[in-house]
């Protein structure tokens, strides 16, 4: 780069020509590189305090360099200020505000300015060259690319793309994956970042979208969207389970991806380093996609409890260990894959289980209906679970249970009634003793046992409440990042509630409103086309707007 400041004219351009095309960079930010050195070597020769500018013709490579001074009626400082009257001299046109361009004469640099010189250029040269290659791949997130493997560091890969350098962070490689230098690397493009040490731009070859992204480019109607990848897990290097479906009724989603003989999956397979990957029909009905999802096991039965995400899973015992998988595997993807937290169960657990649950609730209503084992079973066996299902059910919903009469019946929902009383009165004056306010009571879905709830964890006014948000009554369950870690269930101040986050968002919404915070206009919902559509009829209809009365 030294030969490049002190070289001839044709020398010159050839030199921008040639770094130009080396860095994949603008000739004009190379020959503006040089512009800069060259004024740099000027002002350490003839002052810093001089405004020295210099310009090189793209054509022909000719230099010019020049002193530029700004016409003022006072001059403070003579290295960039001339006078109007020294002005005109040079150009009788000049006047005020004008600049004048002072020619000097060709620099002859020395080893010094000539390395300074070169500093500049390479700087200004990295820079666009960084700048270049930010533009170009900032809009390539979420693509794959090929490149080769430069060099390894600490266990992360750094891949040569051809005009840029990406970089395999350790934890985003296929673990037990041998990269060794100079072999083909593919990868998915997932963030691209600006640093001081110029664009960053990480790969990754571990995360869901880049098994995603393969099977776009070996399944044709993925790619032409006819079949839609709807979500993907991976435990990298191990097992995957990727759902999909089809918008054609006439081509099979999995069959597609599977390929002829398996063509199409194995290409994927043999990317992921062997990673077995089951492909699996999304379905809208969750009970039927978590089915789904933990194939290989058979599934005799699910219960879904949808306000907590989760759901129930029985399987026959000899299904249980397929179903979990090993370490928990399978099951931990099929929860990834669907989103819903799964609870595996054996046919012998969920029995002993409802067991239990016959047994607690006998003995629940044995003791808050003063009533003998048998008349509780009873109970149990029609299907009531709580107390408040006996006192406030139709009484012939009571009096028709086998071996009860109509006067039986009405014993039974008294005392259900007498105890519900008494214990609604117990709650209030342990809610009296928290202090929390009655306005609490006038918010809609509170009820004073969720008013306890809120006044031992610190709600005790209305004013407490509206400040809540929706988590804080309902709880909310944290992921952590490591793959074999359990989620992790914060309690919230409702929970053993029926109250979904709906009903919370309400409640909180309703104490807003009460205390003047929101208005009932802002939580109406906007209207519909619909709506629209019949005000526009009603406007047509509406009398003694348009046209001759009758």
């Amino acid at each position: 780069m030294a030969v490049a400041v002190s070289a001839n004219r044709l020398e010159l351009l050839q030199i921008a020509d040639a770094v130009a095309r080396e860095k994949s960079i603008d000739r004009r930010i190379v020959i503006q590189a040089m512009e800069d050195a060259i004024q740099k070597a000027a002002k350490s020769r003839y002052g810093a305090e001089n405004d020295i500018r210099c310009e090189i013709d793209p054509k022909t490579g000719d230099t010019r360099l020049a002193r530029v001074l700004a016409v003022v009626e006072n001059v403070e400082n003579d290295s960039t200020e001339i006078t109007l009257e020294d002005a005109k001299r040079r150009n009788p046109e000049a006047k005020i505000g004008d600049l004048i361009a002072e020619p000097l004469p060709p620099l002859d640099f020395g080893r010094v300015a000539a390395q300074n010189a070169k500093q500049v250029i390479v700087q200004k040269v990295r820079e666009a060259e960084r700048e270049r290659q930010h533009n170009e791949y900032k809009d390539r997130v979420g693509e794959i690319v090929n490149g080769t493997a430069k060099r390894i560091e600490y266990g992360n890969v750094i891949v040569d793309l051809g005009r840029a350098e990406g970089i395999i962070r350790r934890d985003e490689m296929i673990p037990r994956e041998n990269v060794r230098y100079g072999d083909r690397v593919r990868a998915y493009i997932y963030d691209v970042r600006r640093e001081q040490r110029g664009p960053q731009i990480f790969l990754s070859r571990a995360r869901p979208e880049f098994m995603s992204k393969l099977f776009a480019m070996e399944v044709p109607e993925i790619y032409d969207g006819v079949v839609e990848i709807k979500s993907v897990a991976r435990d990298p290097g191990s097992r995957a389970k990727i759902a999909v479906i089809s918008k054609d009724s006439s081509i099979d989603p999995v069959g597609a991806c599977v390929g002829m003989r398996g063509q199409r999956v194995q290409a994927v397979v043999n990317e992921l380093q062997g990673e077995k990957v089951d492909i699996i029909q999304w379905r809208p009905d969750a009970a039927e996609f978590i089915v789904n999802a933990l194939a290989p096991a058979e599934v005799t039965k699910v219960v879904l409890d949808e306000d907590s995400n989760r759901i129930e899973v029985v399987v026959p015992e000899s299904q249980l260990s397929l179903a979990i998988g090993r370490r928990g595997q399978n099951v931990r993807l099929a929860s990834q894959l669907t989103g819903w937290d799964i609870d595996i169960l054996t046919e012998q657990e969920e029995s002993e289980r409802r067991q239990k649950e016959f047994a607690e609730r006998s003995q629940s209503f044995m003791e808050t209906l003063d009533v003998d084992e048998v008349i509780a079973q009873l109970l149990v066996t029609e299907g009531f679970a709580t107390v408040e299902e006996v006192a406030y059910v139709e009484l012939s919903e009571i009096a028709h249970i086998e071996g009860f009469d109509e006067d039986t019946a009405q014993e039974i929902q008294t005392r259900a009634r007498e105890y519900l009383d008494r214990i609604e009165q117990e709650r209030d004056a342990r809610r009296r003793e928290l202090g929390v306010s009655d306005d609490i009571a006038k918010v809609p879905g509170v009820t004073t046992a969720m008013m306890v709830a809120m006044g031992e964890n610190g709600i005790k006014t209305l004013e407490d409440l509206a400040d809540c948000a929706t988590d804080d009554l309902t709880g909310w369950t944290e992921r952590k990042k490591e793959k074999d870690a359990e989620p992790v269930r914060h309690k919230g101040v409702l929970d053993g509630f029926d109250a979904g986050r709906k009903e919370a968002e309400d409640i909180i919404m309703s104490a807003r409103v009460l205390l003047g915070w929101v208005s009932p206009e802002d939580l109406a919902p906007p209207p519909t086309e619909e709506d629209a559509g019949e005000a526009e009829e009603d406007e047509e209809t509406a009398p003694g707007e348009a046209g001759p009365s009758a």
